[in-house]
């Protein structure tokens, strides 16, 4: 894909973020950027990583560099998947249909959100031959539950990500600071919107603002506006989820089945004994939470729980190719990046996207090879100085 002028020159995802910022508006961008409360955590995934030091092995013998890995019993061409991201839409039009045409593209996975712009039939119908995985919220009416799970099935969606830390909603205050009152945006914001010319017409005028696709048939009719969406989730997010519900969603399950939002080793061995195929590693990349420990550091005290009981994968603050071979050498086999890649979806659309996952496998390979490794099987903690597991008691 030809990247336009003005990503030509994009250096990394710092540059796509900024790019992202000036592009489109305030509310939209900060609603992507920010964290909970005082933002601790999200300062401290990016954090973790400067805790991490890469110890290079020189005079490797290097030849051809094999950045591929095997998840979920599958090849995909990067240890990096598209994590699930709400409301794509309202930074680029389509923008889950351009995500999922990126992941095809680069041959990753791509997790669609509940909450995305785009229906699971929309997506599935671009992704065709790609890897679909598609994120659940369980929620109070099990009918809906049954009914979006049959969907995926249907589409033929490989994996299922079952969500477990947004029973509540995280306070975003950032966010919030966009608003007089809810789903109503202030006057500086509606000010803000009209000074984006290039967004509005790119995401507004042509349909309107986006909804979310896998809520239409859901919600009442002449309620179906993001707002009506947003409010219905709210409402619906099942606060008595349990482990009795992680069993009963594998009893309707019939593809690969993962644990999202593990943070504690004992979790992680339970979701195994449940069923799962693989956890996620995750604190929400900052959003709910404020005051949990970074992914990072608590991922190898995972690793050695789980024993290959299940697979690994894990997110938040990944902005560097580095960062995954850091999250690789402490047991980690995927990582779900987020951010890093909406930014791109702000910056410019599909192209940026596009862009963001480039910089990654660039910054990627070129880790591997100065660490002096040839094949991401090849990763382990003896690619980190010091004392790894000392990290994670820092």
């Amino acid at each position: 894909m030809k990247s336009p002028s003005s990503l030509r020159k994009v250096r990394n995802i710092a540059d796509l973020r900024e790019m992202a910022r000036r592009r489109v508006p305030r509310f939209s961008f900060e609603y992507v950027d920010g964290g909970a409360d005082d933002e601790l955590t999200l300062a401290g995934n990016r954090a973790a990583f400067a805790g991490l030091q890469i110890l290079p092995h020189q005079l490797a013998g290097l030849g051809e560099i094999d950045l591929s890995t095997n998840v979920l019993g599958r090849r995909t061409e990067l240890p990096i998947a598209i994590g699930p991201t709400g409301y794509n839409g309202m930074l680029s039009r389509d923008g889950d249909l351009a995500l999922a045409r990126v992941a095809l593209g680069a041959g990753i996975p791509f997790t669609q959100s509940t909450m995305s712009s785009s229906s699971i039939e929309e997506v599935a119908s671009v992704l065709a031959g790609g890897r679909h995985w598609f994120q659940l919220y369980m929620l109070n009416d099990v009918s809906i539950t049954e009914r979006l799970v049959q969907r995926a099935s249907d589409a033929g969606c490989e994996a299922l990500v079952l969500t477990t830390d947004a029973i509540a909603v995280g306070n975003r205050e950032g966010d919030k600071h966009n608003y007089s009152g809810p789903g109503r945006l202030a006057w500086r914001a509606k000010l803000d919107v009209a000074m984006r010319l290039p967004w509005v017409l790119d995401v507004v005028v042509p349909k309107g603002p986006p909804s979310f696709g896998n809520l239409r048939e859901f919600l009442p009719k002449g309620q179906a506006s993001a707002i009506d969406g947003a409010r219905f989730i709210s409402a619906q997010m099942d606060r008595s989820i349990s482990w009795k519900s992680v069993e009963w969603l594998r009893s309707i399950w019939p593809g690969k089945l993962i644990v999202k939002g593990i943070m504690r080793p004992e979790d992680a061995l339970t979701a195994a004994e449940c069923g799962a195929d693989a956890v996620v590693v995750s604190n929400h990349g900052g959003r709910q939470l404020d005051g949990a420990p970074s992914t990072m550091h608590v991922l190898p005290a995972i690793r050695d729980r789980l024993q290959g009981s299940c697979e690994i994968l894990i997110d938040s603050g990944f902005r560097r190719g580095s960062d995954v071979f850091k999250a690789l050498a402490l047991g980690a086999g995927v990582a779900l990046c987020g951010r890093a890649i909406l930014f791109g979806l702000g910056a410019g659309g599909e192209a940026g996207a596009f862009k963001a996952v480039e910089i990654l496998r660039g910054e990627f390979e070129r880790t591997m090879i100065l660490a002096g490794y040839g094949s991401v099987a090849d990763v382990d903690e003896m690619a980190l100085a010091g004392d790894a597991r000392r990290f994670v008691n820092d």
